[in-house]
């Protein structure tokens, strides 16, 4: 887990106008908060860490390599950062928490008996639809 780290030093930040309702502070306070990271450069990631972050989030990422959020729902520039911060952590977590491999497993019998048995009530129902051949 990457909570015990701080990234703080490795972010950067940088504010703009947020678009969409606002009131009169619409077009005055630069509201809306970008955080970018660049993985490359990171010094709190391993090697094997920064190429699953790569991996997993290279949609998140432009040609430099920085992986980008935004936040603007708030109207206060300090919420917008506090919560861009808390998806940056979720995400990282999220991306470099090992996934568990399914076990393949085969149904039972008893099921296998009930999709039968389903299947041919059901055949049975349609054949009763169909109307009797002409003579």
């Amino acid at each position: 887990m990457l909570v015990h780290r701080n990234f703080m030093p490795e972010l950067k930040f940088s504010a703009s106008r947020s678009s969409g309702a606002g009131g009169q502070n619409v077009n005055k306070v630069n509201t809306k908060v970008e955080l970018r990271f660049h993985i490359e450069s990171s010094a709190l990631l391993s090697t094997d860490e920064k190429a699953i972050l790569i991996r997993k989030l290279a949609n998140r990422m432009n040609k430099e390599g920085e992986l980008i959020l935004t936040e603007q729902n708030d109207r206060s520039q300090l919420k917008n950062k506090e919560k861009v911060i808390d998806r940056f952590y979720r995400l990282i977590n999220h991306a470099l928490t090992p996934q568990k491999r399914r076990k393949a497993t085969r149904p039972t019998l008893a099921s296998r008996r009930r999709r039968l048995e389903n299947k041919k009530q059901h055949s049975e129902k349609k054949s009763r639809r169909q109307r009797p051949p002409f003579d």
